[in-house]
């Protein structure tokens, strides 16, 4: 991969990753909710995901799984279903002190990895990657060696950045009633990600851009 075409990746991954969206939300919750040392789960989660995802695109997998309207419609509508469920959730919790009893750490680990893996923002980015940036003519897992690196260096140092942003908003958070209405704008998101999932259409190879 030449300088160049690693120089618009690198920046076109730097939109992807910290463009807010479900993953962003999630990390901010868990910052707020849980502290930084175990919120960091979830970003290993996101990492975990994202390194699968990787390695799925550059084997064609994703492209194929988006080619198929049927497997794209029922698995969208499940992770709508789940999205819409865990904002109306923490809509109805946003009142409710924080739970004594700790999550576990496995639970905010599979939760993350479930909030990445459906969301339609990383099929369509990975598409988007692999579409616009790999050189056809230049070996695929020479590439990868640039890829991933770049991909998860940068993927962490945003999503980290999100944990920190609820770390600090969990520590400013005083006042009761302004934490119940950041609790409820982050359940809003929830809920409406999972709407624009529920209508989302199938990713494009030739429209992803």
């Amino acid at each position: 991969m030449s300088f160049d075409a690693w120089l618009l990746f690198a920046l076109f991954w730097v939109a992807f990753v910290t463009t807010p969206g479900p993953n962003a939300v999630n990390c901010i919750s868990n910052g707020m909710n849980l502290g930084f040392g175990k919120a960091m789960l979830g970003v290993l989660a996101i990492l975990t995901q994202a390194s699968a995802f990787l390695l799925l695109s550059a084997l064609g997998v994703t492209a194929l799984i988006a080619a198929s309207p049927t497997g794209f419609f029922i698995a969208k509508l499940v992770g709508a279903g789940f999205l819409i469920f865990q904002g109306l959730r923490g809509w109805r919790n946003a009142t409710k002190p924080a739970p004594a009893v700790e999550r576990p750490a496995r639970h905010v680990y599979l939760h993350a990895l479930a909030v990445a893996t459906i969301n339609p923002k990383s099929v369509a980015g990975y598409l988007a990657a692999f579409s616009q940036f790999v050189q056809p003519d230049v070996p695929i897992w020479s590439q990868m060696a640039v890829i991933v690196p770049t991909a998860l260096t940068l993927t962490t140092l945003s999503y980290t950045g999100f944990t920190l942003l609820g770390v600090g908003m969990g520590r400013a958070a005083l006042a009761a009633v302004f934490n119940v209405w950041i609790r409820r704008l982050l359940a809003i998101c929830f809920i409406v990600y999972g709407v624009l999932l529920g209508a989302s259409s199938t990713p494009n190879l030739e429209g992803t851009s």
